[in-house]
């Protein structure tokens, strides 16, 4: 079955661990082996072919570059210029793994079309992954004249904040509103047609972007708070009114926002007994408060800064993903219902945004 993942970190991994994602997964962690400077090193769980086995054959890809005020301990970037910079090096890389064959830019309808229609008519040769542009943090926007650049290159979604304090709104673990600069910007993202995309902004920016945006949004990779009380996770009201908005929420599978009392670097998924069947959890939430299946889909964030020491203990590659299908199916989901959350809401979603 076709999988729509709606977050992952690809540029990241090739530029910043240095990953070259067409190589195999084993040879991937092995020649990691004995490097420290990462927490995850010899560990991750994405590249092209285990994408392929899995079926995962359209996601959201992302350029990532934060700036960090003097002060600010948080990793990043000393200007905007610089992550403005770091995010046309993640483009390039996409560029490269188009010309090579592995990629395809999705950036309007007929191009959505035609590429899940190819990757549903297997087994023929397989398609390159398809992929949806996305910006995780604003900060490297410095202008609104950025935006639009960045809006020909190809970006069709956007998160306004990231971890802590940003440019344009804050995030995750901040508190705060958007301010006149988040303002401007949301206003221009109307304008040109780019999904808002909620995840990580905090409870106070997330009202104000909802009151001040009109356009079309979603929540990549988000969880439960129900389930796991954090500022990370989306309270029901939250997920409620999001379903009001036609928004499709990702289920994530970073283990801290699957389990309560995660500690980072010490849990172990093996020591809580975390499993794939978790984020299942989520996903049903998500379903029962909207009392149909058509706004859970799947946000994996593999890999997003950690490997197989924060996923779950039977998952060892993006692959298992597959297996969500088959979880949703132990549940009581029907065959539609299945589709939906795989695929099929991302897909209806874009569909509508781009009519």
């Amino acid at each position: 079955m076709l999988i729509f993942d709606a977050h992952l970190d690809l540029a990241m991994n090739a530029l910043e661990w240095n990953r070259d994602l067409r190589r195999p997964i084993d040879e991937i962690r092995q020649r990691e082996s004995g490097l420290e400077d990462k927490p995850d090193r010899g560990r991750g769980t994405v590249c092209f072919l285990e994408m392929r086995r899995g079926g995962v054959g359209l996601c959201v890809a992302t350029q990532i570059a934060r700036y960090v005020k003097p002060g600010n301990p948080l990793p990043g970037w000393h200007s905007p210029e610089q992550a403005w910079a770091q995010t046309q090096g993640q483009l390039a890389w996409y560029r490269a793994m188009e010309q090579a064959g592995q990629m395809l830019q999705i950036k309007d309808r007929a191009g959505l079309e035609k590429h899940a229609q190819q990757w549903q008519q297997l087994p023929s040769p397989t398609p390159p992954i398809g992929y949806i542009l996305s910006l995780e943090g604003a900060d490297s926007i410095v202008t609104l004249a950025h935006l639009e650049r960045s809006f020909e290159q190809g970006l069709r979604a956007l998160g306004p904040a990231h971890y802590g304090p940003g440019t344009y709104a804050q995030g995750t673990d901040a508190t705060g509103g958007l301010g006149p600069r988040g303002r401007e910007l949301l206003k221009e993202m109307e304008r040109l047609g780019i999904i808002l995309d909620v995840t990580h902004l905090c409870d106070d920016s997330f009202w104000e972007a909802l009151d001040h945006f009109h356009g079309p949004l979603w929540a990549s990779h988000s969880n439960c708070r129900a389930l796991v009380p954090h500022n990370r996770q989306f309270t029901d009201e939250q997920i409620k009114v999001l379903i009001e908005r036609s928004a499709v929420i990702g289920g994530a599978l970073d283990a801290w926002m699957m389990v309560p009392g995660w500690i980072k670097r010490k849990t172990t998924p093996e020591a809580v007994g975390l499993k794939l069947e978790r984020i299942v959890d989520h996903i049903d939430h998500v379903c029962q408060l909207a009392g149909n299946a058509l706004h859970s889909g799947i946000g994996s964030d593999l890999d997003g800064g950690f490997g197989r020491e924060q996923s779950p203990a039977d998952l060892d590659t993006i692959a298992d993903l597959s297996r969500i299908a088959g979880l949703l199916e132990s549940r009581g989901y029907s065959a539609e219902d299945i589709r939906n959350i795989m695929h099929g809401n991302f897909l209806r979603f874009l569909r509508d945004v781009w009519s």
